[in-house]
């Protein structure tokens, strides 16, 4: 690539704005630019002198020098305004306080969002970097809960939360904070940080204006805390960087904050040292808080106005819907209007969580509380739908950007007689989780079922755990794919689909060659932070699912950032527990979309004695069909039980057969009982068990266990 010249300019919306960059040029050549354009392109500033400056980018950074002197420029400019004074509130006691703002907290990778002073903050980290414990300690510093074991988890409320460690979905906790005279209202809403649940945290990051970047003081950045300050940076809220763990033995904060200061472009001093296990210093990050952030510009005066972030399923309530309130107030009583669909609700109960529902009379503009509706209908509570009274109309909110589903898999019932139940089961569940799309599906072998599309390999994994443990019930869940698109050259297949480009989500109806200008598959953006011990491993590992690299930065002496280009398909089901092996469990990685690209890609169907198996059937690069052939009927042939006869295991490319395996019949000795005598009686024997064998391969019919749907795709590199 050649070099760039980029030009920075700002338009101020007043004059004198001396805090405004001045037009000017840079030369570089590096690569560094390319991932945060996007964040940079047509972002409006807060001024702290009220104007507001637009900045644009004509051409792409490519100087990491240039990128770091913009943000700065950034941070400087959101810093400065969140030092604003804060007003005096007046007493919490008499609950008219719409000053109120947040503060958000990204526990496990998650987020909480704290209200705080007039705007939310959200708090970024990594799993087991400890801001979960944070988390907790501010529920008891402020008195919200008791130090008891029974409080050991309160923000997990999901069986699959305390089995697995991580935080599934967002919780939210309203808690007071004295500070120099003044109490404030704090809303924690602690979301999930794993890339599969990155929907979870964008829907809380609409209610926040600040982030606390939270990095274990002895495992330093980690790719989740890339991905995660970046989106935050591009909604344009305030940063409060936080290490945590300086307890440990091995602890090294020094290193941490040189790290934030060369990736982040933050200054050191501005990090906070904090032990979230002991609750050293957990205040002066609630100080920091209530000092960096402004206050809310929205008013009880207003026409009430709340934004629906979150919602649950309650089977003796209805639905319970989370909201955030922009504007006005609202009563409990009072009629209120859906702008999604356009129904009236009368409010029947409404109030905070603490994090226990805690009910009040009343919510005000600032506040994050519940509201039961009487909303029965999983559909009634849309994700990112807009409240308002019956008398007040209002501007509704944009709403959330879909959810896009990266990973596909056909969900059936394990007996067809539970197919009503399981249906109810799903559509309550994906209330709970509304990235996860549902559309109708059949198969030959496993009857009716879904379609279901997910944001990751483990979203899928907890969702299926959930229905097992919170909905009794017992599932098959064929192996996962991801979405294709095919550009067609049939014009009968054209008219058919009313368009020339077409998403295939299901192997089984992938369309031939024959009718298919081009394939394109799914590409992301891979970050591996790993210490460079392991470089040459996780190479060799990255070539070998065709990625391609595109960066590699050493954000220390010992630790290595690399920027891989890969398809979808090559890390959807494996590749994360590969890269932790060998690694020895030190790398982290997180992707993004990064769009479709041109492939060479085929249809491989799997065969058992002869008979096709749609659930198995996958899609291969071409250049390895004969390898991934082979190996999934290797492992077909190990995961499938013997029968009373044999079983072929084939992998085909339409009707050639590319590789074979064989199941062993379990043979019974029919000659046990011959003590000796002729040999035509034992030959007659022997040949009416084969005739026998052979018959019974027709009419027999082959169980696949469960598990080996997503077993058969995973691969040993070496």
């Amino acid at each position: 690539m050649g070099e760039a010249r980029t030009q920075f300019f700002t338009t101020p919306a007043t004059a004198g704005n001396s805090s405004s960059l001045s037009p000017g040029s840079i030369s570089e050549t590096a690569d560094y630019g390319l991932y945060l354009a996007p964040f940079f392109l047509n972002t409006h500033l807060p001024s702290a002198h009220g104007s507001s400056s637009c900045l644009s980018i004509i051409m792409s950074i490519r100087s990491p020098h240039s990128c770091r002197a913009f943000i700065r420029h950034i941070v400087c400019r959101t810093r400065t305004n969140g030092l604003s004074p804060i007003p005096n509130f007046g007493s919490i006691a008499q609950f008219t306080i719409p000053a109120i703002s947040g503060l958000s907290i990204l526990t496990k990778c998650g987020l909480l969002c704290i209200f705080v002073s007039g705007s939310m903050l959200v708090h970024y980290h990594i799993h087991t970097h400890g801001s979960h414990k944070y988390s907790s300690h501010c529920l008891v510093f402020t008195g919200a809960i008791a130090t008891t074991d029974k409080n050991k988890q309160v923000l997990d409320k999901l069986q699959v939360e305390r089995e697995r460690g991580i935080t599934v979905k967002a919780q939210t906790a309203s808690l007071f904070y004295k500070y120099q005279g003044q109490t404030y209202l704090l809303n924690l809403i602690d979301t999930p940080g794993h890339v599969d649940f990155s929907y979870e945290v964008s829907r809380s990051i609409s209610a926040c204006q600040g982030v606390l970047l939270i990095v274990d003081a002895n495992q330093g950045i980690q790719a989740q805390t890339v991905a995660n300050f970046y989106l935050a940076f591009e909604a344009q809220l305030t940063i409060i960087p936080v290490i945590n763990k300086i307890d440990l033995k091995n602890a090294d904060p020094e290193r941490v904050e040189k790290q934030i200061e060369k990736v982040f472009d933050i200054p050191t001093e501005e990090c906070i040292r904090i032990s979230a296990k002991l609750g050293t210093n957990v205040e002066q990050v609630l100080q920091e808080v209530v000092k960096r952030l402004p206050p809310p510009t929205f008013k009880k005066e207003d026409p009430f106005k709340a934004l629906v972030f979150d919602s649950n399923f309650d089977h003796y309530r209805g639905v319970v819907a989370n909201i955030a309130l922009f504007g006005g107030y609202l009563s409990k009583g009072d009629r209120i209007i859906s702008a999604y669909l356009g129904k009236s609700y009368e409010v029947n109960e409404l109030g905070l969580l603490r994090p226990d529902e805690h009910p009040t009379d009343r919510l005000y503009a600032g506040q994050v509380g519940y509201v039961i509706a009487g909303m029965k209908e999983v559909k009634e509570a849309q994700i990112g739908d807009t409240l308002y009274h019956q008398k007040h109309l209002v501007e509704a909110f944009p709403g959330f950007k879909p959810a896009k589903a990266m990973v596909f898999a056909g969900m059936y019932p394990m007996d067809q007689s539970d197919y009503s139940a399981l249906r109810s089961a799903v559509e309550k569940l994906t209330l709970n989780d509304s990235s996860v799309t549902v559309q109708r599906d059949s198969s030959l072998a496993l009857g009716a079922g879904w379609r279901l599309g997910f944001l990751g390999l483990l979203h899928m994994e907890v969702f299926n755990q959930r229905l097992e443990q919170e909905y009794n019930a017992s599932v098959i869940v064929t192996a996962p794919t991801v979405p294709y698109k095919a550009i067609l050259s049939s014009a009968k297949l054209i008219k058919e689909h009313g368009k020339e480009e077409i998403t295939i989500v299901n192997p089984a109806q992938f369309p031939d060659r024959s009718v298919v200008k081009e394939y394109l598959e799914p590409m992301v953006m891979g970050t591996i932070i790993t210490p460079d011990d392991y470089i040459g491993k996780i190479m060799s590992i990255c070539l070998n699912r065709r990625a391609v690299q595109k960066n590699m930065v050493y954000i220390d002496d010992h630790r290595v950032m690399m920027k891989y280009l890969f398809p979808l398909n090559e890390i959807v089901v494996d590749f994360y527990d590969l890269l932790k092996s060998m690694s020895s469990g030190y790398a982290s990685f997180d992707y993004e979309d990064a769009g479709y690209q041109a492939a060479h890609v085929i249809k491989m169907d799997i065969l058992l004695n002869g008979k096709p198996v749609e659930e198995l059937t996958t899609i291969v690069h071409k250049d390895r069909a004969y390898s991934a052939g082979k190996a999934m009927c290797e492992r077909l042939q190990d995961a499938i039980p013997r029968q009373m006869f044999e079983i072929a295991v084939q992998a085909a490319i339409g009707s050639k057969v590319i590789a074979r395996e064989t199941i062993k019949a379990y043979k019974k000795n029919v000659l046990a009982k011959c003590y000796g005598g002729d040999i035509t009686r034992k030959m007659k024997l022997l040949k009416k068990q084969a005739e026998g064998k052979k018959k019974m391969r027709y009419v027999g019919t082959v169980q696949v266990p469960k598990d080996a749907f997503i077993n058969v795709l995973k691969r040993k590199d070496k």
